[in-house]
């Protein structure tokens, strides 16, 4: 076993670090304060290259592996949680699936832009019947001639307005339940597309979370993604890979507010020495790093396999689960280090605590992924 990162993965986190430093985090409170998109910090990722990193170079990625992007959106979610949400949401969510089952001709027309970052992509799954329970899909489809007309709302929608394009699933055929969902490709500006407000959220403010209503949207029939019927196969099998990058988002957010609470606990002095020399602070910093390494491990061993071409959907499920509820106990713990100074928005645990709250809830609940874990584990439905 070999548990050492490759010279090609220190190099990312590097990179990232540095650019999460420098073009990141002094915006941070901002984003999560105004709710403002931060435009400019994904124009200069694309000028890095990094918002097509799991991507081929042919189709204007960076061509590199599972464990390197896990990484990079830890790096970012350290720093900014919003940032990260949208990073993460473009690349596994709106960019994926089109490599993984998109023609040639679609990932010319929509993979290599979005890969370079020309614009971001989203991916219109959750309904507001139909959230865990995704195959109660009711966004239909019907082929007319050389054209799908779709009609239906999505919601809670990341990246969806600002998207050059939306993968939305629809039932195709309603007489084959959840084997009549599809997966349909949708440019900005198609008219009958149109978005809600943008939702005020507990957390993740900067992120931009929409209803997507579909009246009578038309596209070429070859907008199909992959083969008619397999949607349901198809999003469960994207879902596996983003919840590698929810843990990750986890463990970033973990991170950032452990580093928090170890500087202030060196720093922060009562009845004559730092409070992390007392044995009450002490406790909550060594159960963060424990719960993190252990986090970090598992996110990393789910990428590693995915990597590998090898089965990963318990392990991811497994190190989603653990990752998020490590690390919204660790920010809550962050908080009491820093006691009523935590509870201010002075200082970055408050945001994020708020930040990685969703992160028990979007990309499987973690009842949703306890309920997959059993099952895999059991053989029992």
């Amino acid at each position: 076993m070999h548990f050492a990162l490759t010279d090609e993965q220190e190099l990312i986190r590097r990179t990232m670090r540095e650019f999460a430093e420098k073009e990141i985090a002094p915006r941070a409170r901002h984003v999560d304060e105004t709710g403002e998109f931060p435009h400019a910090t994904f124009a200069a990722m694309a000028r890095t290259g990094l918002m097509g990193l799991p991507f081929p170079e042919a189709y204007g990625g960076a061509g590199a592996d599972t464990v390197s992007t896990a990484i990079a959106i830890e790096e970012v979610a350290r720093v900014c949680g919003s940032t990260a949400l949208a990073y993460a949401a473009h690349m596994g969510l709106g960019s994926a699936p089109i490599y993984m089952f998109g023609t040639e001709e679609q990932k010319q027309q929509f993979l290599i832009p979005a890969a370079r970052g020309d614009y971001l992509g989203a991916f219109g799954l959750t309904e507001p019947h139909a959230g865990s329970d995704a195959g109660a899909t009711r966004t239909t489809a019907v082929l007319a001639g050389n054209e799908w007309v779709i009609n239906g709302q999505k919601m809670w929608i990341t990246n969806a307005p600002l998207a050059g394009h939306l993968i939305v699933t629809a039932v195709t055929d309603p007489d084959r339940g959840k084997h009549g969902i599809s997966s349909i490709l949708v440019p900005q500006g198609t008219p009958g597309l149109s978005f809600g407000k943008h939702e005020p959220k507990m957390g993740l403010r900067g992120s931009v979370s929409t209803a997507v209503m579909l009246e009578d949207v038309r596209v070429p029939k070859e907008n199909l993604l992959g083969t008619r019927g397999r949607g349901f196969a198809q999003f469960l099998q994207v879902l596996d890979g983003g919840r590698i990058g929810i843990g990750a988002m986890a463990v970033g957010l973990a991170q950032g507010a452990f580093e928090a609470a170890v500087r202030y606990a060196r720093e922060r002095e009562t009845f004559g020495k730092p409070i992390g020399a007392h044995q009450s602070v002490a406790n909550l910093i060594a159960d963060m790093e424990v719960g993190l390494q252990t986090a970090r491990l598992a996110i990393y061993h789910a990428a590693w396999l995915k990597d590998q071409e090898r089965p990963f959907s318990r392990e991811a499920a497994v190190s989603k689960l653990y990752a998020s509820e490590v690390s919204e106990r660790v920010c809550r713990d962050a908080i009491q280090v820093f006691g009523g100074y935590g509870y201010s928005q002075e200082f970055p645990v408050e945001r994020m605590y708020r930040d990685t709250r969703l992160l028990t809830i979007g990309e499987g609940t973690s009842e949703i992924l306890r309920g997959v874990i059993a099952q895999s584990v059991l053989g029992l439905r």
